[in-house]
């Protein structure tokens, strides 16, 4: 065997020590780099963390613009899915009334008329016993009354020839020559009545204007061109600049006016039509969505009444006026938040339950004549407002969810605007939303739709306000369509007088 080399106490102790700090070393860097790799790792957990809330909040947030419709927000009803199932129009109570026709509302009902045009005596001609003839026999008793209204066919048109003759005077041998009578131009046209019904299919129900030309057709006989009724519009708006002027005087003249606008397609641009309107006027205009062009309608700019409007701050630079709020678009924008978020968003319950009541308040004292809410009333109108602002911002102000993100901007919107809110609470005269324009507008919508989505002409789009303008105001007055239009086309267009019917 061979012998192991003898190390020196003193040697191994300092091996080992070497050893030790090696071992030491190595021990702090592995440390160092299991450090290193848990701080990573809870980097990337953390990272993931906040990835995951992001796209949670994203979800969310894409669940509650799908979940939006025209009852919790500013879209229009023809955006609403027609798959989706409708929920409640708004945080409104239910009327407890119930569908269809009300108790005392004015009824259409077909009547007999006293003085038919023809009668047939449906008599027995046989007995239904022996078979005996009864031809002859005198009618027993009342008889039953049975009456069918029935649609005449068109008769041919009516033409009337105008001969223009030249005479010559047996004194001094001049020639004179007749005169037509006004309007009467062309050696063949259509009268008044061909251009008031052809407005009326297009103009006042919105048809295509091949649909419309075959639709005058059907009901006059006259065989009018789709090229004739695709001008019939640019026509009734040229006649119409005298009403216009007079209904803009008129509505500048208003207390409280009733303002919106609405995107509209024209050669292929978006373009907007713009209303100002009351109960029984109606002015519209197109243009773009600036400042300038709602100035453009002749009847805002130096207007010093009152503006019924949504929140659009296109309108702010109308600093004469006061300005009251829509709270039916308060109601929707309080809706969408509150229905996704019931127990976060208790104060937008409150807010809605208040302009509710405040409503109910302020239509009830119209309707006694009572000039104005009574100081109590207001003063608990006002406290119950603040306190839902204040709740509403308290509840929100902490939280980092887009949700609570718009809850506290539509709390501090409240908050900033309170008198333009609760203007319709504070002056009776204003009403409490400004559905007036809305519906005024809504043709719009509807003339788009069956015109391909699409004017082809801004021209065309300007016409169609015009129109619609005089169309709508005599409608609030009670006058027929065709007989506005016939008028229009035979002594030129009604103007609608200064004071309200009674």
């Amino acid at each position: 065997m061979s012998e192991t080399p003898h190390v020196p106490a003193s040697d191994e102790v300092a091996w080992l020590r070497a050893r030790v700090a090696e071992l030491e070393e190595l021990n702090a860097r592995l440390r160092e780099a299991a450090a290193a790799r848990d701080e990573l790792a809870a980097a990337q957990l953390a990272a993931r963390d906040a990835q995951i809330a992001a796209l949670a909040a994203q979800v969310e947030e894409l669940r509650r613009r799908l979940d939006k419709d025209s009852s919790t927000s500013s879209k229009p009803p023809s955006s609403d899915s027609p798959y989706k199932k409708p929920g409640d129009r708004s945080l409104r109570g239910r009327s407890g009334r119930r569908p269809g026709k009300q108790p005392g509302a004015q009824s259409s009902t077909l009547k007999q008329s006293p003085d038919p045009g023809d009668t047939v005596l449906c008599g027995p001609a046989a007995c239904g016993c022996c078979g005996h003839d009864l031809t002859g026999e005198p009618v027993l008793g009342t008889v039953q009354k049975r009456q069918v209204f029935e649609a005449s066919p068109p008769p041919p048109p009516a033409v009337t020839e105008y001969q223009v003759a030249a005479k010559q005077c047996p004194e001094c041998g001049v020639v004179s020559v007749g005169l037509a009578p006004a309007g009467v131009t062309g050696r063949v046209q259509y009268g008044p009545g061909v251009h008031a019904k052809a407005a009326l299919a297009v103009c006042a129900h919105y048809l295509p204007v091949a649909r419309a030309a075959r639709l005058v057709a059907a009901l006059t006989g006259v065989n009018v061109s789709a090229g004739f009724v695709a001008g019939i519009r640019g026509k009734a708006a040229r006649l119409l600049a005298p009403f216009m002027d007079r209904v803009r005087e008129l509505l500048h003249a208003a207390p409280v006016l009733y303002a919106d606008e609405t995107p509209a397609r024209a050669a292929g641009n978006l373009r907007y039509v713009h209303v100002a309107c009351t109960e029984f006027l109606t002015a519209m205009h197109t243009g773009d969505r600036t400042s300038q062009a709602i100035d453009a309608g002749g009847i805002l700019p130096r207007y010093a009444g009152t503006i019924v409007r949504d929140g659009y701050k296109g309108y702010e630079h109308l600093t004469g006026a006061l300005h009251a709020w829509c709270g039916a678009h308060g109601l929707r924008d309080l809706a969408g938040l509150y229905r996704f978020d019931p127990d976060g968003q208790v104060w937008a319950r409150s807010m809605a339950d208040l302009l509710i009541d405040a409503n109910a308040r302020a239509t009830a004292a119209r309707s006694a004549g009572q000039g104005s809410l009574s100081d109590a009333g207001l003063a608990h109108i006002r406290s119950w407002y603040r306190g839902a602002v204040a709740k509403g911002i308290a509840d929100n102000q902490a939280k980092r969810t887009q949700i609570a993100k718009d809850g506290l901007r539509l709390a501090r919107r409240f908050r900033d605007h309170e008198d333009m809110i609760l203007r319709f609470a504070t002056d009776l005269t204003v009403g409490f939303t400004s559905n007036q324009a809305e519906r005024d507008i809504r043709p719009v919508k509807v003339q788009q739709r069956t015109s391909g989505g699409t004017w082809r002409t801004l021209l065309g789009l300007a016409d169609f306000a015009i129109v619609q303008s005089y169309l709508s105001t005599a409608a609030k007055w009670g006058i027929d369509a065709l007989d506005a239009l016939t008028r229009l086309f035979t002594d030129g267009p009604w103007l609608p007088p200064a004071t309200a019917p009674p």
